[in-house]
């Protein structure tokens, strides 16, 4: 390949919003795969066998398949929530749901002794405080103008247009 005619590749911007509903995936994915990791274990299977959440030791029963499901739900829907909201409430919503899971996944690592478990959690709660240094830094208006200020000082180049 002749280098002298490969161009620059261009590093595009990914929006605000792509970049949450990435995240949220990934966290989903992460809550996800510990949890399913957690029938490996004796303990968590006898608890289930029993109708008991080991640990916790609280009652499998509709009040808690119920509670499980809408905690998880409030998670999944951020994914979409974070596409399609306006900046404004999306920026709060992001803000606040994921400083609830960083919360409830430190208060899950009370007692725990499995490493897999206390590294999945760790990297649910990493994932869930860059949700909300990404949405605590959510562009402005004012940091698009002073972009544009820019490019126009640079004037006409590779990637950008003239005028």
């Amino acid at each position: 390949m002749n280098t002298d005619q490969a161009g620059e590749l261009l590093d595009t911007k990914i929006d605000v919003k792509v970049v949450l509903c990435g995240l949220w995936v990934t966290t989903l994915f992460v809550f996800a795969y510990v949890d399913i990791f957690g029938f490996y274990r004796a303990d968590v299977i006898n608890g289930v066998l029993g109708g008991e959440v080991s640990g916790p030791g609280f009652a499998i029963d509709q009040r808690f398949l119920v509670l499980t499901t809408l905690y998880i739900v409030v998670a999944a829907l951020m994914t979409v929530f974070s596409l399609l909201a306006r900046a404004r409430v999306n920026r709060i919503a992001n803000i606040v749901v994921s400083l609830f899971y960083v919360v409830t996944a430190a208060t899950s690592l009370i007692g725990e002794t499995w490493l897999y478990y206390i590294a999945g959690t760790l990297i649910e709660i990493a994932l869930l405080l860059v949700i909300t240094r990404v949405a605590w830094t959510w562009p402005t208006t004012r940091d698009s103008s002073i972009h544009r200020q820019e490019l126009s000082l640079r004037g006409p180049g590779p990637g950008r247009p003239a005028g």
